[in-house]
């Protein structure tokens, strides 16, 4: 290699493919910031991830390029950072771009003053003037021009950008009543609002490009489900149906890609992401159990596959993402034309490619460099109406999809794979143990239980910090570091919560209680009750930011809420019950007017209102009916199951079963007379009075 830099000694593999640019990058740390402060020069930050296109394009076009790296040599010390595993510091330096710009993304780029505070930035810039943006080489004349000439300039711009920062987290003093915010009427404006941007024809919300947006439709589920609202159903599972026959899903493999850059679903950001894939089936467990529709289980089952088979380490860990290039072609590894599918399939390629919409002419959008004549499997009409049309039986249909799909698959394992981002990242794994918890109540496939413990033990035992119940970030190569940031811990609770409900083991909630105390110490703003993204004891960042919106992963303050909500309940601490409903009652009007940045406080807002069912098991044969309760559809519920009483878990307290197996329905620790059936206790929550 011609050139290395101090990204060599980095285990992220988005560092590591900047480790040989001419550029002189640093990883964040005191070595660059002192250089900075030092030598008196502005900083560059250059923000991206493993699996982001234009990342990689930046970095061909500029970062590759002697001339342009010799200019951020002589006048900028460089730092790159992987959001993935500092996303306190992509939250920072996005928002200050946000406030200048009007807009985000990534690659971001941010100029920063020698003590770190942001001047200027924007996102990718063409090394040629182009598309309304300026070139890369004049963005770096213009800001090394800017910085010696105008400092006194450069210097209160900074301060602006860095008082804005600190307001935009001001939030949350406000008191608003209670009455005011806890009422059906609000949860009715919720879903009036999210159906304003519903796409009725394609599903999903907002326009090109549609990112999934699960926490909508779980709220969109769980609506219904409660007030029995056709539309609220309707518009999820049109979301969900649309999605699983379009190109953002994996038709050959499982798994689904980020984003549609349409609004058909059609044409994906190949990348797939861990969380994505998490969320998608934490949706689609709850859509299944509460339609039961079979297609949503086969999904569920072809994802989870996904996941371990590409993204699950040895140890049980799972891996980040997988890159949306190979060969330098975005979707190069997942697109086909007509003859190579004709070649494989021979006799049963007519059918197969009709059903998939594989054409001679290619179906995917004009332009993109690569995709000519190529396709993407997507499905667009329904199975039964398919062979309706062909005169074929459905089984005889189902048969010659199913073993095209395999033939693609196979020969697809022999192309250049794209690239695996194989840091193993606590939130996200626990957002993934999660999808394999809900996965197992909805479909009770065993394997998936198994694969939750195993990962928990995992993630307990590698990310595990210096303190009790203190943890790491991101893991690989044996090493774990960088402080766990709040979306870590909340994640983390919220899976050792799902992991009792299925499991019973009364340990995995001892241990979420411990670690939410932690957290509630380390990262508390006591002023308003919410948290900070980093813990108190991190030092390295300009601003301790409270992230409050769900957009690609839940609002860690979400499910902070959630958890403390649920904990309370389970260990009757009314404190923590207090802190849940102070925080979403502060934010309560947002909510309700925009709850599609608000998905998951749209849930919690549903579930104070409704009230939860306190569902408590004992007795002899209390795993049977523990395992039938699960199956339900019962998205507003705490649940114990035991032999019988349990020190320190007053739901426990003076309920023994004897040989018959009890059920209990309380709320707020009052019960109704006991039940001895699955299906008695359904009943029971289902009667108007209970809610």
């Amino acid at each position: 290699m011609k050139h290395s830099n101090q990204l060599i000694h980095e285990t992220s593999p988005y560092l590591l493919q900047h480790a040989h640019n001419p550029v002189n990058w640093f990883p964040w740390g005191d070595e660059a910031l002192d250089k900075a402060k030092k030598e008196n020069k502005p900083i560059l930050v250059s923000i991206g991830y493993a699996s982001c296109h234009w990342c990689h394009v930046m970095e061909r076009e500029s970062f590759e390029d002697e001339a342009t790296a010799h200019m951020m040599n002589e006048n900028f010390i460089n730092i790159k950072i992987d959001r993935e595993e500092r996303p306190d510091l992509d939250h920072i330096y996005m928002d200050a771009v946000q406030a200048m710009t009007g807009s985000g993304g990534w690659p971001l780029n941010v100029f920063l003053t020698p003590d770190a505070k942001p001047f200027y930035g924007g996102t990718y810039f063409p090394p040629q003037k182009a598309f309304n943006r300026p070139s890369w080489q004049d963005t770096l004349l213009s800001v090394t021009q800017a910085f010696g000439e105008r400092r006194h300039e450069i210097d209160a711009q900074a301060e602006n950008l860095t008082q804005h920062l600190f307001q935009s987290n001001s939030f949350g003093l406000q008191k608003v009543a209670e009455t005011e915010v806890f009422t059906t009427e609000k949860l009715d404006e919720a879903f009036r609002n999210l159906m304003k941007s519903a796409d009725k024809e394609w599903g999903g919300f907002g326009k090109a490009p549609k990112f999934p947006q699960t926490f909508s439709i779980q709220f969109l589920l769980r609506y219904h489900h409660i007030t029995k609202n056709q539309e609220a159903l309707q518009q999820a599972i049109l979301s969900l149906d649309k999605m699983i026959e379009g190109g953002i899903y994996d038709q050959a493999g499982g798994g689904f890609a980020r984003y549609s850059t349409d609004t058909e679903w059609l044409a994906p950001h190949f990348e797939k992401m861990l969380y994505d894939n998490a969320l998608l089936v934490i949706v689609l467990s709850e859509a299944f159990q509460l339609t039961g529709k079979l297609r949503y289980k086969e999904v569920i089952d072809e994802t989870l596959e996904f996941v371990q088979r590409e993204l699950l380490h040895q140890g049980n860990g799972f891996y980040s993402a997988l890159d949306a290039d190979s060969e330098g072609v975005e979707g190069k590894f997942y697109v086909w034309n007509l003859e190579e599918v004709g070649a494989l399939l021979g006799k049963d390629a007519a059918i197969f490619c009709e059903y998939y919409d594989i054409t001679a002419h290619g179906n995917l959008p004009a332009g993109q460099a690569g995709w000519e004549e190529t396709n993407i499997l997507r499905v667009k009409k329904p199975i039964a109406f398919f062979a309706a049309e062909k005169n074929i039986s459905i089984a005889e249909v189902e048969k010659i999809l199913a073993d095209g799909r395999k033939k693609l698959l196979e020969k697809r394992t022999g192309r250049i794979r794209p690239l695996l981002d194989d840091k193993i990242l606590l939130g996200w794994n626990a957002l993934m143990n999660s999808a394999c918890s809900k996965a197992f109540a909805a479909t009770g496939n065993e394997r998936y239980k198994q694969l939750a413990i195993d990962n928990m033990y995992f993630l307990l035992n590698h990310f595990a910090a210096k303190k009790q119940n203190e943890f790491y970030h991101t893991w690989k190569n044996d090493i774990a570091k960088y402080p766990a940031f709040l979306d870590d811990y909340a994640y983390l609770i919220q899976a050792l919560i799902h992991l009792h409900e299925i499991t019973a083991d009364t340990n995995w909630l001892v241990k979420a209680k411990n670690i939410t105390s932690f957290a509630i110490e380390n990262f508390s703003e006591k002023d308003t009750g919410f948290f900070f993204f980093t813990s108190e004891s991190q030092t390295d960042v300009i601003v301790r930011k409270k992230e409050v919106y769900d957009g690609a992963v839940p609002s860690g303050n979400a499910v902070m809420a959630y958890n403390l909500y649920q904990l309370s309940i389970f260990f009757d601490l009314p404190e923590w019950k207090q802190r849940s409903l102070n925080m979403a009652a502060s934010l309560g009007n947002a909510i309700t007017r925009y709850p599609s940045s608000f998905g998951i406080w749209c849930s919690l807002l549903q579930e104070i209102v409704t009230g939860t069912s306190e569902i408590v098991v004992v007795g002899g044969n209390f795993q049977v009916i523990q395992q039938e309760i699960i199956n339900y559809y019962l998205p507003h519920k705490v649940l114990m199951a035991s032999i019988g009483p349990i020190p320190g878990f007053p739901l426990l307290a003076g309920k023994s079963g004897g040989e018959r197996t009890t059920i209990y329905l309380c709320r707020s620790y009052t019960c109704l007379n006991p039940v001895f059936s699955a299906k008695e206790l359904i009943s029971l929550i289902n009667r108007p009075q209970n809610g």
